[in-house]
Order: C-alpha cells, then structure tokens, then sequence
C-alpha cells in the first residue's frame, strides 16, 4: 500500500469537546486534512515540542527519546494504518542500526515522538478518504470544530483563552515563561495560541 506523507498544519482547542484538542495533519503533496482529537497531555506535549518550549522537568515524551537515544534506537517514522470506529491505530517504525522494529501507540503519542525525532508522519489512502476533509483555498489555520457538517466546514481562527486578549504582547511572553515554569502547559498552550493569532493578525 502506498503511503501518503502529513504535516502538522494545525493544533488548537475544541470547543466541542471539553479538555480535549484538535489536531490537524495535513496531505503534504494535496489539500486533505486529517483532523484528530487527542486529549490536553497529548496536545501540550506536541504543542511544547513545535513552540521549542524547555520544561522544567522532561515529559514522559522527552523521557522516551533520552532512553531511545541512549541505546542508539532511532524512529525512523510514524505511520496511521488503520481507522476503526474512529479510532486511529499508528505505529512507531524503530531502528538500532541492525533491525528494525513496529511497535503499537496511540496516535497522539506517536505524534508526539515524531515532533521530537524529526521523523515523518506517513497514513494510507483510505484513511484519508474516510475521515479527510478538503480545504478550499489558502487560508487554513487552525480547526477549532471538527464536528461541523460538509456544508459548515469553515475555518475559524479565533483561539480560545480570549482572557488574554487584553495584554499586550510583552505580557503574554511573561506569561507563557510563568505557565511553564509552574508546568502549567494547558495554560501556555492557549497563551501560544493567542501569540499565533497575534503574529497572523
């Protein structure tokens, strides 16, 4: 089966879902996206890793790559193979050199580690066009309601955590570097968010 290589184009707050976020991969050779919902762990630890954020203490993502790299065990790659009952099934395709190795993840965690090996995200055709969506134009950001139906697949860029709105740029820095050192993520993911937003206004 052919593969289909994704990008993450997108990571942001559901409205319609409490505590969980969407994440959004995106065709890199066409314009499907492949949105997800994966909880606030998973989110901040994918949101930390793009934004460059250092925690204070490593996450159990970061935990996993320093143990990967101390045996000289690279991944070499992330694939979505399977869709069942909306659940996504992946796995992590792991090298020591010597042999390679598949082992089973839960999707968000699989795209966490990817984000921290640099390693490509790949999916297969029919995932894709089971649970894709085409995107119109060149304006998407970020999917804040996977749950719209065909004819509202829109995309709205407001971001939650409107409660920043009112600071200026220098404080949502401040912050973001307060959220962090109090390993709040869930909190400097929104403060990320409202900084992106400022950045594409």
């Amino acid at each position: 089966m052919k593969k289909i290589k994704l990008d993450i184009v997108g990571l942001s707050y559901s409205q319609t879902q409490s505590g969980a976020y969407a994440l959004v991969l995106g065709e890199v050779s066409g314009r499907r996206r492949l949105p997800i919902i994966i909880g606030s762990f998973e989110a901040q630890a994918i949101a930390i890793e793009i934004e460059k954020m250092t925690p204070s203490r490593p996450l159990t993502h970061d935990l996993f790559k320093s143990f990967a790299e101390a045996y000289q065990i690279e991944v070499q790659e992330i694939i979505i193979y399977n869709l069942v009952d909306g659940i996504f099934y992946s796995k992590l395709i792991c090298s020591d050199g010597k042999r390679s190795v598949e082992i089973d993840a839960r999707t968000s965690d699989a795209i966490a580690i990817a984000v921290r090996f640099d390693c490509p995200i790949f999916t297969y055709e029919f995932i894709l066009s089971t649970a894709g969506i085409v995107i119109e134009g060149n304006d998407f950001v970020y999917l804040e309601n996977i749950n719209e139906t065909q004819e509202e697949k829109t995309v709205n860029t407001s971001t939650v955590g409107s409660g920043f709105a009112s600071l200026s740029v220098d404080e949502l820095k401040t912050k973001l570097q307060e959220a962090l050192a109090e390993e709040s993520y869930e909190k400097a993911a929104k403060i990320r968010d409202e900084l992106n937003k400022r950045k594409a206004s």
